[in-house]
């Protein structure tokens, strides 16, 4: 079952924003995330509370216990609404479960916010996440370069139809396309976030192409599953690896070496500014339709940097 919890708190006039006159107390905002089960999303959470120290509101999490759970996230953002926030942040499970829920909320001129995959709407004022087809560029420029530009490449995907899977995909190969045309890219393997499916997914990929140059693991969950794979087959180190996000496994590999490196998101920044937005829109502030949270590379030479490993969800 989801869990309410109250992240912020007052943290003093001197840093709170021009509330509206007629605001009694703190603002409220609620926070809707996909999940409330992985360690990503607790720094969102993280990002959130600090937020909400800084500006003066008060924040509301609400998640499923475990993805996917679509029909529950549009109970809870229900939920949410009844108890009359200011502005809600939204990553939505499905943009068209939540649709009816939405429109309720901006008939009573409700801010919303959409974070990390967003939500498709035309209800929604701003999208607050990394660029993750540039994300995908970046990997798959360091994969290219250490592959001298030569070779076969597989791409393991969490899904064939979200916007991040779609982004990801899109992003890894235009990059290699354009700067690498020596490198072949297999068609894309799907793992459905199931670390057991990515395994298999991996293991037929090797076996269709013995000389399999590298890999590109688009989704933190499907990581374990593919070192799992390249280690029963002998092949770690010798097939080049690259992934998207961290998470222990991945960040164990690639202090060991298994893994060549990863792109990840910044997901405290993600959660700070998701509710900095929502202040901006309450104050009457317009909204570019995105705002970039960043992303990162780190490998071997730099995971232990005390600038990255404060963005690593272990």
């Amino acid at each position: 079952m989801s869990r309410p919890r109250v992240l912020g708190l007052l943290a003093g006039l001197a840093l709170a924003p021009a509330l509206p006159a007629a605001a009694a107390g703190p603002l409220h905002i609620a926070l809707i995330l996909r999940s409330d089960a992985s360690p990503f999303w607790k720094s969102v959470e993280q990002g959130a509370q600090e937020a909400a120290r800084d500006l003066g509101v008060t924040v509301s999490f609400s998640a499923p216990a475990e993805e996917p759970a679509a029909e529950t996230q549009a109970t809870l953002l229900d939920q949410a609404l009844a108890a009359g926030p200011a502005a809600v942040c939204i990553d939505a499970l499905d943009s068209a479960k939540i649709a009816p829920v939405l429109a309720k909320a901006r008939r009573g001129r409700l801010p919303i916010i959409g974070l990390g995959q967003g939500v498709d709407s035309p209800l929604v004022l701003t999208t607050v996440a990394p660029d993750n087809a540039a994300a995908a560029a970046l990997a798959a420029n360091k994969l290219g370069s250490l592959l001298a530009g030569v070779g076969t490449v597989g791409l393991v995907l969490r899904d064939a139809s979200s916007r991040i899977s779609a982004a990801r995909r899109d992003g890894f190969r235009k990059l290699l396309e354009r700067r690498y045309p020596g490198i072949r890219v297999r068609d894309p393997s799907y793992s459905g976030g199931d670390p057991r499916a990515a395994a298999d997914q991996v293991k037929l990929m090797m076996q269709a192409t013995p000389a399999l140059s590298g890999i590109f693991i688009a989704d933190e969950d499907s990581a374990p599953g593919v070192i799992s794979a390249l280690q029963d087959a002998g092949a770690a180190g010798r097939v080049v690896v690259v992934g998207f996000d961290s998470g222990a496994a991945q960040v164990e590999a690639v202090r060991s070496g298994i893994l060549a490196g990863a792109v990840t998101r910044d997901p405290v920044r993600l959660g700070y500014r998701a509710i900095a937005a929502a202040v901006d829109a309450i104050n009457g502030r317009r909204l570019p339709p995105f705002i970039d949270t960043g992303f990162h590379w780190y490998d071997r030479t730099n995971v232990n940097d005390p600038s990255i490993a404060a963005i690593l969800h272990l």
